[in-house]
């Protein structure tokens, strides 16, 4: 790793950058402030949480339903609140939560050790940026849930050197966001987990499958995404009543 700037964290720790000249990984040094950033697992400035979970969700139920197994089982590790899970088994998918550092308050019953596994696929969103170690993070989890397909966003830095310092996605004032990804290095780590990496409207999948991501795939993904997802709900019958009853009496 090569220094590339430094910033101030937390408004009060001077934290030096350093990036892969190979695959351009770009990280802070150790964080050794994760313990005070943390002091609440998601932060009142992520006001895009709701929408950002609606939105894609109407893009992974259209990916797993054409290219994936419908009524196959899912998990959303590092899973947040539990928005994400229960948006998907809202849409009819088999879908459970997982997370260490958060409460699970809108998936609840629907715990990872509830499920069957092993599962088709896992899903990360808004995760790895938080992970100072992508690589042991991403074969830890598919290791101990048995799948081997990551789904998972982050936003990307395609420009070769670091971003300025006023690129929105550091975050410095929260001191959570610590890894920052080209597809460079997106590319990089699916070579090392000997995977095959895509990324659709602006989703990123690590998987030992080979998928077609042809035009209409990419079509209905994108602004064809909520209608889609509607159908597929359809097709596949909403699991939230049946989830209602099932809680209701266990």
């Amino acid at each position: 790793m090569r220094d590339a700037f430094s910033a101030r964290i937390l408004k009060r720790h001077e934290v030096s950058y350093r990036q892969c000249p190979e695959c351009r990984l770009l990280q802070t040094e150790e964080p050794y402030w994760l313990d005070e950033a943390y002091s609440e697992a998601i932060v009142a400035a992520d006001t895009g949480l709701v929408m950002r979970n609606y939105f894609l969700a109407t893009k992974l139920a259209v990916l797993l339903y054409r290219r994936f197994e419908p009524n196959g089982g899912y998990l959303d590790i590092a899973g947040g609140y539990g928005m994400l899970a229960r948006l998907m088994r809202d849409y009819g998918f088999d879908y459970y939560w997982d997370d260490k550092f958060c409460p699970n308050l809108l998936a609840r019953g629907f715990e990872v050790d509830k499920s069957i596994q092993p599962f088709v696929a896992l899903t990360a969103f808004e995760v790895i940026e938080h992970i100072h170690d992508p690589l042991a993070f991403i074969q830890e989890n598919m290791g101990l849930h048995g799948s081997r397909t990551l789904i998972f966003t982050t936003e990307l830095c395609d420009c070769g050197e670091p971003p300025p310092k006023e690129w929105w996605y550091y975050a410095f004032s929260t001191g959570q966001h610590i890894s920052f990804y080209q597809r460079k290095t997106l590319e990089a780590l699916a070579e090392r987990l000997g995977l095959n990496f895509y990324s659709l409207n602006g989703l990123h999948i690590l998987t030992d499958r080979v998928l077609r991501t042809g035009l209409i795939l990419r079509l209905i993904m994108g602004r064809l995404a909520p209608l889609m997802a509607c159908v597929i709900r359809r097709r596949l019958g909403s699991r939230t009543l049946s989830d209602h009853f099932m809680l209701m009496d266990p």
